[in-house]
């Protein structure tokens, strides 16, 4: 765990401060400290709220993959600190590691998911359709 922890770097984001901008390379993985920041579907005529994220969340999961853009923005909806952990970095930790690599794989699936459900839901809720709430956990 020390060598992860050195991967972290913090960083503090202002109000509806831009912190990933949709269909960029995605670079680092955010684990929000404090604060909160909204995960948005942005297009030229509109934006909307998928999800919100928070304390002991995280986002910015596709900075685990090689030359992955990312797919929504991101927003600090308030100033909002965060670790900062470069995806490259941490992939290597994980390829060195595999335990950390499983629970690292495991916890970035599961956020996956959880962005799936929080997208299909707005789309649903945009079309005038109500999903149950299944327990995903936090995402």
């Amino acid at each position: 765990m020390i060598e992860l922890a050195s991967l972290a770097t913090p960083v503090t984001f202002e109000e509806n401060e831009i912190i990933l901008v949709d269909r960029q390379r995605s670079l680092n993985l955010y684990l929000v400290t404090s604060g909160s920041v909204n995960i948005e579907l942005h297009a030229p005529t509109f934006t909307v709220t998928v999800l919100s994220v928070g304390p002991d969340e995280a986002f910015g999961w596709s900075a685990l993959l090689d030359r992955q853009e990312t797919v929504f923005r991101v927003r600090a909806r308030e100033r909002t600190t965060a670790l900062r952990i470069a995806g490259a970095g941490l992939a290597a930790a994980c390829r060195r590691d595999a335990e950390l690599g499983v629970e690292i794989l495991l916890r970035t699936l599961q956020m996956a998911a959880g962005r799936i459900k929080a997208t299909e839901a707005k789309f649903a809720e945009m079309c005038g359709v109500r999903i149950q709430a299944q327990g995903l956990g936090p995402s």
